[in-house]
């Protein structure tokens, strides 16, 4: 067996590695049978799914070994280019993945940034993991693993929603096969189960322990034993129901073992710990029976799964195994008769929250030679008290909504400095009263941005996602894909929404990582006093049209169902600057760096004359309802600070704004309420000063 599974990986392989080129991530049976020759032999496609059965031959019959099929059949969630991955995937019958390749993606950081190596890394975590785990990613070289009811797949620096919408189509697809061709635990989810508290413990005698349902206690008396074998055969076999009607024929205790309420009562702490440690994530019950019919048998196996005595959930078999774990109980009043501890595997996909069913069988022979056999099974109602559970996360909590759950933190300080920005610009007055604060202010700011939501959360929105919609709107693909990047998706609200207020220099002059990063750049060229080129007017113009026939080309590209969007797209370096820190090829990492040295001589070059994503704010813009930085009767006649000061060329020489090419660093606002700074207060102040004068002197 251990041959033919490393011949069907090997295959497996070699599979992805020709259809990955040959056939668009579109299986074809002949492209199975080339790679996968005998003695794997391949099924017919299934008449309803699209999957393709793998067996091979066991003596005279041909035995299941996996199913392969593509993910982006069966979960076809877009990753951040608008398009869905597609993973090849080989499912064995027990759920485990044999093997896991890609066979296509368009994930902006794979493409051009990490490059596609380390999303190969990513996904070959997963052979050996189980659909029956709860299977989530960790962090980047967190050390994943875990052979438990629970698995962790190392994650990829940098590219934390891809790799998150990586394993949500992997294991959507994979539940799907599961639910409809391998049949374990009836389709439950795993990754519902609830998990054992280990905080709910007190001493608590054997009594106790039954009365608060911690213990279950099921009894069939003698003459109960009789009704199921009424009107057949065996009717009246059993002596004993006449002679003593009310005894217990079945007199059975059942309890969860490894809830510290239960075994830390009848073990010894050192003894408990020790036995949490040897189940190595698996679960244990505790049985004792004290009747006249036990589940150890005659024939009962030390370390094998009792005869008599079998447990369901949902309609399907859950496997109990004695674990020959002979060790004292320390309770005295415990019932005393036949007594084992039944492990239950981690992959079992038993759900202690969930009800379940043990079912004792009782034979009864009638003929001595060839003895009749008439068996019956009594069922008893086993579940663990919720009081002791840690019940999983409700149905929200799953796929994106885990997302949002886990980055909730990211979520409340991005809110609340949204808030703090909101607020800033609304009074706008009160917060450009000082120029000294308002700078120290500012500058706070623009680290944030650079440092929380650049390179800390991820979150430089980028032309990509303008791509990804594009393909979304003509059908290419869903909007799903926005709804794993948190901090993204609420910055792309937040911007919008300001663009009808403030315009398009909320984000290009506040939140835009790379703009802060050029901001700084600035910053530090001024502080060298390095020269400043200004811009004449007609070239200004001609300049500034630049960005818009990028957006243009990156655009129509995505619309003709190009692949050289993804390609233009590159004309953002936020991808190398921001998302990946400058770890990145170096033609890449010297475009950006080139850039910024641009911006040391031309302040904030790329922001205003390349930027397709700025392209885009800038036309949205155009709907901005209010002109809401303030203006004088002199501004611009006579008076031309503010344009001479404006570093963007944004004010007209009538002293107007040009909001669309506005990055609302309130340069302006703050010379505007300074009466050191502005023209026309310094010279209205100087107009009173000698009437002030004339009246302290009459006083």
């Amino acid at each position: 067996m251990a041959r033919i599974w490393t011949g069907l990986a090997a295959a497996f392989v070699l599979a992805c590695a020709w259809i990955s080129v040959g056939c668009a991530g579109e299986l074809q049976r002949s492209d199975l049978e080339r790679f996968f020759p005998p003695p794997c032999i391949l099924g017919e496609k299934d008449d309803v799914l699209p999957i393709w059965p793998i067996f091979k031959q066991n003596g005279t019959a041909d035995e299941l070994v996996a199913y392969v099929f593509e993910s982006v059949d069966l979960a076809p969630i877009p990753g951040f280019s608008g398009t869905p991955l597609d993973l090849l995937v080989a499912l064995a019958p027990e759920g485990d993945f044999l093997d896991v390749k890609v066979l296509s993606h368009h994930e902006p950081v794979f493409v051009d940034g990490l490059g596609p190596e380390p999303l190969f890394d990513f996904v070959r975590q997963y052979a050996g993991k189980s659909l029956k785990q709860s299977i989530r990613v960790g962090p980047p070289q967190g050390g994943g693993g875990g052979d438990g009811a629970a698995a962790v797949v190392n994650g990829v620096a940098k590219a934390t929603a891809s790799v998150r919408i990586v394993n949500e189509s992997l294991l959507a697809a994979g539940l799907a096969v599961a639910r409809a061709k391998l049949g374990f635990a009836e389709g439950r989810d795993p990754s519902r189960a609830a998990t054992l508290r280990a905080d709910v413990f007190e001493r608590l005698d054997w009594a106790s322990l039954a009365a608060r349902g911690y213990v279950r206690h099921y009894v069939v008396t003698n003459e109960e034993s009789e009704a199921p074998f009424a009107g057949t055969n065996a009717e009246g076999l059993d002596p004993e129901v006449r002679a003593r009607p009310s005894d217990p024929f079945i007199d059975l205790w059942v309890g969860a073992l490894d809830a510290p309420v239960v075994g830390r009562n009848l073990l010894d702490d050192a003894t408990f710990a020790r036995l949490i440690s040897d189940l190595d994530g698996r679960h244990a019950l505790i049985v004792i029976s004290t009747g006249r019919l036990s589940f150890a048998g005659d024939d009962f196996v030390a370390g094998a799964t009792p005869a008599r005595l079998a447990m369901r959930q949902g309609g399907a078999p859950v496997e109990i195994r004695d674990f020959a774990w002979r060790k004292p109980f320390i309770l005295t009043d415990m019932p005393q008769g036949d007594v084992s501890v039944l492990t239950i595997k981690a992959l079992a996909g038993w759900d202690p929250a969930s009800p379940a069913d043990f079912s004792i069988r009782a034979t009864r022979e009638k003929g001595q030679i060839l003895p009749e056999r008439i068996s019956h099974d009594f069922v008893f109602p086993f579940s663990v008290p919720l009081d002791l559970l840690a019940l999983a996360r409700p149905e929200s909590a799953k796929g994106f909504r885990a997302v949002w759950l886990e980055r909730k933190a990211d979520i409340v300080i991005l809110t609340a400095s949204l808030s703090v920005l909101s607020l800033s610009l609304a009074l706008q007055k009160i917060v450009t009263s000082s120029s000294f604060r308002f700078a120290i202010f500012r500058r706070a700011f623009l680290a944030f941005t650079l440092v929380f939501i650049g390179w800390y959360a991820q979150a430089q929105l980028s032309v990509v996602t303008l791509i990804g919609l594009a393909r979304a709107a003509r059908g290419a693909a869903g909007f799903a894909f926005l709804l794993y990047d948190p901090p993204s998706l609420l910055l792309w609200t937040f911007t919008l929404v300001t663009m009808l207020i403030w315009g398009r220099g909320t984000f290009c002059g506040w939140l835009c990582p790379f703009g802060a990063l050029q901001e700084f750049v600035g910053d530090f060229a001024r502080g060298l006093r390095l020269p400043q080129w200004r811009i004449s007017t007609a070239i200004e113009t001609r300049l500034r049209g630049l960005k818009y026939v990028a957006l243009a080309l990156v655009l129509g590209a995505t619309l003709a169902s190009s692949a050289l969007a993804d390609q233009l797209a590159e004309i953002e370096p936020f991808k190398t600057a921001i998302t990946l820190t400058f770890v990145r090829s170096l033609p890449f990492v010297l475009y950006a760096v080139g850039l910024l040295a641009v911006g040391l001589f031309i302040y904030k070059f790329f922001c205003r004359y390349l930027c397709p994503l700025g392209a885009a704010f800038a036309l949205v813009g155009l709907a901005r309802r209010w002109d809401w930085i303030a203006r004088r009767v002199e501004c611009g006649d006579p008076c031309q600070l503010c344009r001479a000061k404006c570093r963007y060329n944004a004010i007209e020489p009538s002293g107007s704004i040009i909001y669309h090419e506005c990055f609302q660093c309130m340069d302006c606002v703050v010379i505007h309420n300074d009466r050191r700074q502005c023209v026309p207060l310094i010279r209205a102040d100087r107009r009173l000063s000698p009437l002030r004068q004339r009246k302290a002197a009459a006083l």
